[in-house]
């Protein structure tokens, strides 16, 4: 049998990582089956529609690389896969359960329910519909109905029974149905709950594993009484671990629970955002591997995830997106940089990706380039407070006045000349190799952080690497 799983997002705002996270193993447990990868939009709930996230969510999908089998972009057999698309079926469903006796009419008012649910939590109760309309005669709800009054459908849920299912991930859960509301299925404006729709969708779309967030294990019972009531057979069920933040909480937007099109734009690869998901749950020999999509595809399987929840640790994000920047070929990387440069940027052609390469080891993500990168804009100048702090003392600026003396009588001006004029004076002097460095990296490259020193000075010219080394030493 054909593995068939489903992401279905609401497009109620753009969804931070952990969303595509789930998104991602569902992906990938697909195409280490040799299955599909269905994506399906689940935008029932109107009131909290957010125009444009929907293109959003199948933008991180391209990002990512998560590419569907079938969708509303890519068609298929089980269309339509946006369910504001599907009303008459949901509609069809629910009245077809009303007519077998397993779901029933509701016309309480919502003041009505409000009040009940008031008094309920006064007394310490779990708030439930009181069934009041479950007992109403059969010519009682022929009469509301005459009369155009509005209503809703509820599932009629069975008495303390016992729900259970072995979850692919979590192992066998029971919840008792006394702790279960008689769901509303559809709504009053003729449109269907999120129970009903997901059920109903699942089935006529073949999805035979469900794999979501632990969240949703409340919802599982609710999901099952529904696959009785009409007589099918319910997909395998697997509830991934919750993300934590770093303070073991729910995680937010403090602790990094942005978009993975937010990361994107800080300077994170898509390849170091997949491997970093991966690891947030899923288990591997070594947990700090450097794996590709391709190469997880073949390793990931739903025995490996834990039961227990991950912490999103950025500091480990920071390290997978410098080893796959590492792992980036130069012409590769060079292309990438492109969108976070502005159209003045100095460099271009060989001296550019000159620059790409003595950056490459240097840079957590894309957007540090530009810092470390600073020097190549001829009206630069290195800050007062930096030359103060690192050229202050007489021994200092005597070394670098006569290294800069030295520079002007370099003929060829290239790597290995510059480092026999800078290291001969170093020698020649009392102060450490660092501090004359240092001293040398604010005045002629700006910043204390730059590419190596040779290879920058080398590259930004005689003329300006002089100009700036007279602008620091007639400082103060």
């Amino acid at each position: 049998m054909t593995v068939r799983v489903r992401f279905a997002p609401s497009p109620t705002g753009i969804p931070h990582i952990g969303n595509s996270r789930t998104a991602l193993f569902n992906w990938l447990f697909a195409k280490h089956h040799q299955g599909k990868f269905i994506v399906r939009i689940e935008d029932t709930d109107r009131k909290r529609l957010v125009p444009g996230s929907q293109e959003k969510i199948m933008e991180i999908l391209d990002v990512l690389g998560l590419k569907e089998d079938e969708s509303y972009r890519h068609g298929g057999p089980y269309g339509p896969y946006i369910q504001s698309q599907r009303l008459h079926l949901y509609q069809k469903y629910a009245h077809q359960l009303v007519e077998e006796g397993k779901a029933y009419y509701c016309f309480c008012s919502p003041e009505r329910l409000a009040k009940i649910r008031k008094e309920q939590q006064k007394k310490g109760l779990i708030p439930k519909y009181d069934r009041h309309c479950l007992h109403l005669s059969k010519d009682e709800v022929e009469e509301k109905l005459k009369g155009g009054q509005k209503y809703v459908i509820r599932l009629k849920v069975p008495d303390d029974k016992d729900i259970s299912w072995n979850d692919l991930i979590q192992g066998k859960i029971t919840i008792n149905t006394a702790n279960i509301d008689d769901q509303i299925l559809l709504k009053s404006d003729g449109y269907p709950t999120y129970h009903l729709a997901v059920v109903i969708d699942d089935h006529l779309m073949k999805i035979n594993y469900v794999l979501r967030g632990s969240e949703w294990i409340s919802s599982t019972p609710k999901h099952l009484l529904l696959y009785q009531a009409f007589g099918w057979q319910p997909p395998k069920f697997g509830h991934f671990p919750l993300i934590l933040g770093p303070d073991k909480s729910k995680l937010s937007k403090r602790h990094g629970a942005k978009s993975v099109l937010d990361y994107v734009d800080e300077g994170y690869l898509p390849e170091a955002l997949v491997n970093f998901m991966a690891f947030l749950g899923w288990n591997y020999e070594d947990n700090s591997a450097i794996l590709t999509l391709e190469e997880l595809v073949k390793l990931f399987d739903l025995d490996r995830i834990g039961k227990s929840n991950p912490i999103f640790d950025r500091q480990k994000l920071d390290y997978f997106n410098r080893e796959h920047i590492r792992r980036l070929p130069l012409t590769e990387l060079a292309k990438r940089l492109g969108k976070y440069l502005p159209a003045d940027y100095p460099l271009k052609g060989d001296k550019f990706n000159r620059l790409v390469e003595l950056c490459q080891p240097r840079m957590t993500n894309l957007k540090d380039f530009l810092s470390l990168t600073e020097f190549v804009y001829p009206q630069k100048t290195a800050e007062s407070k930096d030359l103060a702090k690192y050229l202050k003392t007489t021994e200092v600026r005597e070394v670098v006045k006569n290294i800069r003396q030295k520079l002007t009588q370099i003929k060829e001006w290239k790597v290995s000349s510059i480092k026999e004029v800078i290291e001969e004076e170093v020698e020649r002097s009392s102060l450490s190799r660092g501090k004359v460095f240092m001293a040398l990296r604010i005045a002629v490259l700006i910043r204390p952080v730059t590419p190596p020193l040779f290879e920058s000075i080398a590259l930004l010219g005689k003329e300006l690497t002089l100009r700036r080394l007279d602008i620091a030493l007639n400082w103060n």
